[in-house]
């Protein structure tokens, strides 16, 4: 919770999402993270843009991948070598396709939901 005070301290920002580093978790990471007032999400189409593939790849990574859909939650990293560069045409084609790009806080259930195996949150 340092992170989180000295982020609210610098920004005024009250933050509220949790994404495990390397997507890995438990039923007690998930309990903590709760316990700390987060909401852990997980990512369903994973870009690959770390393996710095290229901005191509990156691209029909995404645009192709079996689990796209409404509601998909995709993983880019800052620090990749050609996600910047990948981004405005990922962008385009996504809503060429018809997606419209939300913040993650307009996709997740706040209350009366549980996570499945993948980590998708199901409305109960």
């Amino acid at each position: 919770m340092d992170v989180h005070t000295k982020v609210q301290e610098l920004t005024g920002y009250e933050m509220f999402l949790f994404r495990p580093p390397y997507g890995d978790y438990d039923n007690n990471v998930i309990k903590v993270a709760t316990d700390c007032g987060y909401y852990a999400i997980q990512w369903d189409v994973d870009s690959l843009d770390w393996k710095d593939y290229g901005v191509d790849s990156i691209i029909k990574t995404v645009t192709e991948h079996k689990h796209l859909g409404n509601g998909s939650i995709i993983l880019c990293h800052n620090g990749a070598k050609y996600t910047a560069d990948a981004l405005d045409t990922l962008i385009t084609t996504l809503q060429d396709k018809g997606y419209e790009l939300v913040p993650i806080s307009e996709l997740i259930y706040r209350d009366n939901y549980h996570l499945d195996h993948e980590g998708r949150q199901i409305g109960d």
